[in-house]
């Protein structure tokens, strides 16, 4: 089954109209995602009739809105094949779930010289929690290296597991290089050793099905905006023998069952973990958009977002002086490159100029950038409502960059 592209679109309402005077062409979906009418309206519609604050109160609204919050949370049990509603832990965002496995499970799991694993390729996010963790408690952290065509090298992942390795935390997709981790082969890696596994999925569960059981891994992070959902909502996935072993992260209002001054008696799993009121809308609108991807088919987004890359990819090697960063044959629908001699963010600004959004800079993957001794790219991130038309006015807007600065 192919997508109906002119109905997709159409879902799209932001996409139709004109910035500079030139229909919008929106190249960068990596950032955020944006949103159908299906979602909007079930937001709005959650607003206009089933608001309140959940879970206590015996009201009517207060009932439905319990009911479509925790219904988001089968959901999305069911779309990642959770083997339990309870291991849904609603967190703002992948960056958040992240820094809720490190201060709750790290903080009480870990002691000084133990050894969290990344790899070269991981965003801020997947960095900085565990470097404020190695602050706090003097755990180390160890950087398996990636190819120069942006992958994992497995090798050296092998041989850098070891005896103090309390962590292996590693992307799903690279949101810099597009690079599809072998995810399931890292984690049985690790699982022969005995050490759990953490994915950042925040880039893969727009473009992929994802099966947290099929992926073998113990954690797993996502963010909604990424995925055609509303902003400031996420979720952490944690197997339940972990989730069991980690203290409250934040304190406050729903994840307790009883205070006094004296001390206070925590909630259950996983409420423990959603300190105060959480984002409700957040979540019913996730769930919403969770069903928009699967009304539309895995085969046929996988199909179509295969087909852009391989087209946008050909069309752009035959731009003079473009040379692509993250060539992995396991790749995802993202394309960094930059322009010879012509800064990336002066790129983006003509790109704009001319109706086109793609994002510049490190991407929140300073030490990918690193790697290849740039400053910054140029990234072309494609999405189920993109075209074929989108990439020829990709192409044609970078000649007259070169154009106007080569």
């Amino acid at each position: 089954m192919n997508l109906d592209l002119h109905q997709i679109r159409s879902d799209f309402p932001i996409l139709d109209q004109d910035i500079h005077g030139h229909q919008l062409v929106y190249l960068d979906s990596a950032a955020s995602t944006q949103k159908p009418l299906q979602v909007i309206d079930r937001v709005s519609a959650f607003y206009q009739k089933d608001y309140a604050n959940i879970h206590r109160a015996v009201h009517t609204l207060s009932q439905r809105a319990t009911a479509a919050y925790e219904g988001a949370r089968e959901r999305i049990a069911t779309y990642l094949n959770a083997p339990s509603a309870r291991e849904i832990i609603f967190v703002r965002g992948a960056t958040e779930g992240i820094n809720l496995v490190a201060q709750s499970y790290g903080r009480t799991q870990f002691k000084a010289d133990d050894e969290i694993l990344l790899t070269r390729m991981e965003h801020h996010a997947n960095i900085v929690p565990w470097q404020l963790l190695s602050e706090q408690m003097g755990v180390r952290l160890t950087v398996v290296p990636m190819t120069e065509a942006g992958e994992v090298d497995l090798a050296a992942f092998s041989e850098a597991l070891s005896d103090r390795t309390r962590l292996v935390a590693i992307t799903h997709m690279s949101n810099s290089l597009g690079t599809v981790n072998p995810v399931s082969q890292m984690s049985r890696l690790a699982h022969d050793r005995g050490i759990p596994v953490l994915v950042d999925g925040a880039q893969s569960v727009p473009h992929l099905p994802v099966d947290v059981q099929d992926l073998e891994c113990d954690f797993f992070v996502f963010s909604g905006h990424k995925a055609y959902g509303p902003t400031g909502i996420g979720v952490l996935w944690a197997r339940m023998e972990f989730l069991e072993k980690m203290p409250p992260y934040q304190g406050g209002g729903d994840m307790i069952l009883s205070v006094t001054f004296e001390g206070t008696t925590y909630n259950e799993i996983p409420y423990r973990f959603e300190a105060g009121t959480p984002h409700i809308a957040g979540a019913v609108g996730l769930a919403t958009a969770l069903d928009y991807l699967e009304s539309l088919g895995w085969d046929a987004i996988q199909a179509h977002e295969s087909d852009l890359l391989h087209y946008a990819t050909g069309k752009l090697a035959q731009v003079p002086g473009l040379r692509f960063f993250g060539t992995s044959k396991q790749k995802g629908s993202i394309i960094s490159f930059n322009l010879d001699g012509i800064h990336p963010h002066d790129v983006g600004t003509i790109l704009d100029r001319e109706g086109i959004a793609v994002r510049t800079g490190h991407h929140c993957c300073q030490p990918v950038m690193d790697f290849y001794g740039i400053p910054a790219t140029t990234r072309a991130s494609l999405a189920l409502y993109n075209t074929r038309e989108d990439i020829d006015r990709l192409v044609e807007a970078l000649d007259r960059v070169k154009e106007l600065l080569g």
